[in-house]
């Protein structure tokens, strides 16, 4: 009996998958372990290797979307009447392609020209001049061409369906010498008004689909801004030390490159040990505060952001955490990170620093109850020992679950965290 291949669930919150590209073709022997299609979730672009032995017998969606459980293609041996298999359950998936319903497409609209002093009207149908039918050209057109002695008929149309319209026109008494007929004027303005500006062209745009990746972005941060009661607790911290220390560490762990980044991860690391309050999860009838410490690091990527987690990150050295941070944001890039890379943050750290974005709010990240948002390293003037120095100020900003975090908790863990980044030798105890 033939395999009916359906789209598999490939993450925890995966209710459709977008089929990327095909890797087999039909009438191709296949064996468990070949890689069958790269199927993009609303996580990564992962491959979709096959479990079963025999030939691609149909291919059911070549590209596009389908929900989980649809449909997608058919192992078995040559001749097998896999038809009837499929028949039985109804026809093959519907999918959607670039993320449109696969429709007949629709005769194309013409498009009015635009003109400075008058509205244009719909073209009109007509067959062309030769049958003795009404002509195919704009109403400007048209009024151009009579102002001016043109034979309309006697005009190549450049528009939709051979439609005549202004340039065309124009066209015409440039040929000639001569300089094109003036539109209606517009009723006259006072001295001071500003002059009339006649522009032709047209507007612009562009349309791309949403990615799977960004179908679930926008779900969960919907889910939770709507229904997590956020509040925002702002700090600012003095860097000095940490400014200090890099070099030093840099010299000690090369040739890996400790970042700010690493060291404000680490930092988080510790302050949340001291405050299990804020490394807790609203579950609706209890709240877990959860006694180990994974700590999810935004990353930016074309679709959006995804979430790697570095996990138990308080019992792991800058060096390491620095590691697993670049490796896991590369592969996050070429949407190759895996899902249980992006599972298991009980705190999330978003940032947006190294774009030299000062301050900034962050959305939780579900099922998280607190979001750090760091601001660049600033230098600034500052009073310290009642002098005016140069400081190197950051600020951060910790958004909070009201359900869970309140005002007093949030703000102890940012006074725990300023202590260890102005003493980052703390760190290294």
């Amino acid at each position: 009996m033939a395999e009916i291949i359906k789209m598999p669930r490939m993450s925890d919150t995966m209710t459709e998958g977008n089929i990327v590209a095909w890797h087999k073709k039909e009438g191709d022997k296949v064996t468990p372990g070949d890689l069958l299609a790269e199927i993009e979730t609303d996580k990564a672009t992962m491959d979709f290797e096959s479990l079963w032995e025999g030939t691609l017998l149909h291919i059911a969606i070549k590209d596009g979307v389908v929900p989980v459980e649809g449909l997608i293609a058919v192992i078995g041996k040559p001749g097998e009447d896999w038809q009837s298999q499929v028949g039985a359950g109804g026809s093959d998936a519907k999918a959607t392609s670039n993320g449109q319903a696969k429709t007949a497409e629709p005769a194309p609209v013409p498009v009015p020209e635009p003109a400075s002093a008058s509205f244009t009207a719909p073209a009109e149908p007509a067959a062309p001049a030769a049958s003795g039918s009404r002509m195919k050209a704009s109403p400007l057109a048209k009024s151009i061409a009579k102002e001016s002695g043109i034979d309309i008929a006697a005009v190549q149309g450049s528009g939709d369906g051979g439609r005549i319209v202004r340039r065309d026109v124009e066209a015409v008494l440039e040929s000639k010498g001569a300089a094109p007929a003036s539109t209606p004027a517009l009723p006259s303005a006072p001295a001071a008004a500003m002059p009339v500006f006649n522009f032709t062209g047209g507007e612009a745009f562009e349309e791309k689909t949403v990615s799977q990746m960004r179908k679930a972005i926008a779900r969960r941060l919907s889910e939770s801004k709507f229904s997590s009661p956020h509040f925002y607790l702002t700090m600012e911290i003095n860097m000095d030390s940490a400014v200090a220390l890099r070099p030093k560490l840099n010299e000690l762990a090369a040739p890996v490159k400790i970042s700010f980044n690493d060291i404000v991860i680490k930092a988080a690391a510790a302050a949340l040990r001291k405050h299990p309050a804020v490394n807790s999860s609203w579950l609706g009838d209890k709240i877990r505060y959860n006694q180990h410490i994974n700590i999810g690091v935004a990353v930016a990527v074309e679709d959006g952001l995804l979430v790697p987690v570095v996990k138990h990150a308080d019992m792991k050295p800058l060096s390491i955490i620095n590691q697993e941070v670049k490796v896991m944001a590369e592969k996050a890039r070429v949407k190759k990170l895996q899902p249980d890379e992006m599972t298991g943050n009980t705190f999330t750290i978003s940032n947006l620093g190294m774009f030299g974005i000062e301050e900034f709010t962050g959305i939780i990240n579900p099922p998280d109850a607190c979001i750090l948002a760091v601001g660049a390293i600033i230098q600034k003037p500052i009073v310290k020992g009642g002098e005016i120095v140069v400081g190197n100020m950051m600020k951060v900003t910790l958004s909070c679950d009201h359900r869970v975090v309140d005002g007093a908790t949030g703000s102890e863990f940012l006074q725990t965290l300023k202590g260890i980044l102005e003493e980052p030798m703390r760190l290294l105890v």
